[in-house]
């Protein structure tokens, strides 16, 4: 990724994809549909194909202290955003990975085939999951209609909002980025907030007064659904992520 001056004065971020596996098409998409689609701020796209992505640069830093409030109305603004059902109208990407969508009117289902047995699968096809996870995450997702209960409609989620992934100037936030887009519980997006720490309690605080948070997710509800993101670290970085979802499936195991 670089910055560029143009000879206006006025500067870009170019993206390159020399290896042709970060499809940059699928991103400028999906920037694309946020711009149109919600108010959340995201970089303009200005050029794409599926090497070489250019958009606005967007001042900001990774200082969220004082606009985490802000952060909550944004996102809180953006799961108003409903479909008819969960999933999107083509498929995403999660980082470089493709994030598989199409249309489910049960979330537990999606979640189940489109988000937790797909991760599992690609963790292990890569070999960074062993086959005795692999089996206990199928196990877990036998389970999932008596652990999600009644969900909440299907929300247009961010869906990588982690710190590296935020800018903010002051009090605002000024862009979200590199995003992993598609209709779900938007609990799947506190969730992953909350794994990754990218933002304190004002946030969930703020988020809780625009939208409000069922009783159970912090206490169930948010680790289960981390255990997708984690199993897409554990594809990419396996390590430590291997052990996290480890812990995780233990809270879910008699």
């Amino acid at each position: 990724m670089y910055r560029a001056e143009l000879a206006d004065g006025s500067a870009v971020v170019a993206k390159v994809d020399r290896g042709g596996e970060a499809n940059l098409g699928r991103e400028a998409y999906m920037l694309r549909y946020l711009r149109e689609k919600s108010e959340l701020p995201v970089p303009e796209v200005y050029h794409s194909t599926e090497n070489l992505l250019l958009m606005q640069f967007v001042e900001g830093g990774g200082d969220f202290s004082r606009a985490e409030p802000h952060a909550a109305e944004l996102l809180a603004a953006l799961h108003g955003i409903t479909a008819d059902a969960y999933g999107h109208e083509r498929d995403t990407l999660i980082g470089s990975l493709s994030q598989p969508n199409g249309w489910i009117p049960s979330w537990p289902e999606f979640f189940r085939d489109k988000r937790l047995l797909y991760a599992a699968r690609v963790a292990r096809e890569a070999g960074r999951l062993p086959a005795s996870l692999y089996r206990r995450v199928e196990g877990l997702a036998a389970r999932l209609d008596g652990i999600i209960g009644e969900p909440n409609p299907p929300s247009l989620i961010h869906g990588d909002a982690w710190s590296g992934n935020v800018l903010a100037t002051g009090d605002r936030i000024s862009a979200f980025l590199d995003p992993a887009i598609y209709h779900a519980d938007a609990e799947m997006e506190l969730a992953y907030i909350s794994l990754f720490n990218s933002f304190g309690p004002r946030f969930f605080e703020r988020y809780a007064e625009e939208r409000g948070i069922k009783p159970g997710f912090f206490e169930e509800r948010r680790h289960l659904y981390a255990l997708y993101p984690l199993l897409i670290h554990a594809y990419y970085f396996g390590g430590r992520y291997v052990g996290a979802v480890d812990d995780t499936l233990r809270r879910f195991e008699a």
